[in-house]
């Protein structure tokens, strides 16, 4: 079903930086919790990802992140996911994240 260009301006695509990074053992499949700073007008969101195969732990803060800022919150287990951080699968399925190629003010959005 084709979408509108009004209905895609909708989806709030934002920049924000990876600020802190934890394991999610508790999640069904592999992930990492992920604090993101959206600068001053969103802040800070959370959001768990599927990211393991490809992003050791320790490289996530300070990465830059395209990421959904207005979907509901989504209860991830014990978690309480507020953005839904953007990537491709590889040749592999595994995700890849999708980031600026330059530094970019956090909390920039999509256009």
């Amino acid at each position: 079903m084709p979408l509108t260009f009004d209905e895609f301006l909708k989806v709030d695509i934002r920049v924000g930086t990876i600020v802190r990074a934890e394991p999610f053992p508790e999640a069904r499949k592999p992930a990492f919790k992920l604090w993101v700073d959206f600068g001053p007008e969103i802040g800070v969101k959370r959001s768990s990802a599927q990211i393991t195969v490809l992003y050791p732990l320790a490289d996530l803060v300070g990465r830059q992140v395209a990421a959904v800022v207005n979907f509901p919150p989504r209860q991830i287990g014990p978690f309480l996911s507020e953005a839904l951080v953007l990537g491709f699968p590889d040749r592999g399925g595994n995700v890849c994240l999708i980031r600026p190629d330059s530094p970019v003010p956090n909390g920039e959005r999509l256009f």
